[in-house]
């Protein structure tokens, strides 16, 4: 198989399995783009449980969060009939081609992705895996011949290394691969920490307060909204400088409402904070709650979970098996 064209542009993404829940961020920031890309793209997503352990994982936790963050894919909107859902770890050609990309790779390309080192300066022991991700992710992303990537500006530079790749393996062994575009998310990508506004929300967050799980009780989302940071002044108003707390709530409004900025600030004009911080409460529940409930009726029937996620896997190994086929026979191997 070689790079061929699509009726539709095949957009690939995936999220790493590494959490119970994931949380408002990945909703606004990913699934959201997920579903919306069903629409017009050919689209293919993945649980990336191999990149999860870069770092030290408990194996029955990996498989439980792989499963439960199927689930919340699904419960969000993505269709495993309109798109292609599977988990990376079920594709054998993944670590094949992966392999291989990390011998067309450099040492210094890998060692210069800033991922590597944050990361690698925050632990004691760093795994090689953490080094060669990049070399993997391109594997993942090059398997489908994807035409676009969405991916938000930390992983921009990983996709950079994508492309050089592509290019690097076309030009030595002969045309293989799709060389994929870029789809960076602008508006919604960044949502903050709801008790610290300078810092992305993450499941590594200081306090639980400021993280909203997807899974959370709607109680729960409600009273971290309503206890949200804010800023000096009583004025509703978007200045990320100036306002980070109230810039950031006017964000999530926004991007769960469907509205844009101005409209959004348009809305809240004259009110108070604690007018917007209860109505984005209950927005953020309505939203959150029927994906909680679709989430928990997936998991209570784990064997028809794992028979979606195998056809999946099936239907991606049609398209990756023969791809990394042709890259073996053109890198010599017999």
């Amino acid at each position: 198989m070689t790079a061929t064209a699509h009726a539709r542009p095949r957009s690939l993404s995936g999220i790493q399995a590494t959490s119970d829940s994931l949380h408002l961020g990945n909703y606004i920031g990913a699934l959201q783009q997920f579903v919306a890309q069903q629409e017009t793209s050919d689209a293919w997503y993945f649980i990336a449980n191999m990149h999860a352990i870069t770092v030290p994982q408990d194996p029955a936790k990996l498989r439980e969060r792989t499963l439960l963050t199927a689930a919340q894919f699904i419960a969000a909107g993505v269709d495993p009939e309109r798109s292609v859902l599977f988990v990376q770890s079920q594709v054998d050609a993944h670590p094949k081609l992966g392999w291989i990309m990390e011998c067309v790779a450099s040492e210094g390309e890998a060692r210069r992705m800033t991922q590597f080192k944050d990361k690698s300066a925050k632990n004691e022991q760093v795994s090689l895996g953490l080094l060669t991700y990049p070399a993997l992710m391109a594997a993942d992303i090059l398997l489908y011949q994807a035409d676009v990537v969405p991916v938000g500006e930390d992983q921009r530079q990983h996709l950079e290394l994508t492309r050089n790749l592509a290019e690097r393996f076309n030009k030595r062994f002969g045309h293989t691969f799709t060389v994929p575009e870029p789809g960076i998310v602008k508006e919604t990508a960044k949502i903050y920490d709801l008790q610290d506004p300078t810092a992305k929300m993450s499941k590594s967050a200081q306090s639980p307060a400021g993280l909203v799980g997807i899974l959370d009780e709607p109680k729960a989302i409600a009273k971290k909204f309503k206890s949200a940071v804010t800023d000096d002044g009583t004025e509703v108003a978007f200045d990320r400088e100036a306002k980070p707390g109230v810039s950031n709530l006017l964000t999530i409004y926004s991007s769960l409402a469907g509205v844009d900025m101005a409209t959004a600030v348009e809305h809240f004009e004259g009110k108070m904070y604690g007018h917007l911080k209860g109505e984005l409460a209950d927005l953020a529940v309505e939203t959150l709650a029927p994906v909680r409930e679709r989430t928990l009726e997936l998991l209570a029937d784990r064997a028809e979970l794992t028979r979606i996620l195998a056809a999946g896997a099936q239907r991606a190994a049609e398209v990756a098996d023969p791809t990394v086929a042709a890259a073996y026979e053109r890198v010599g191997f017999l």
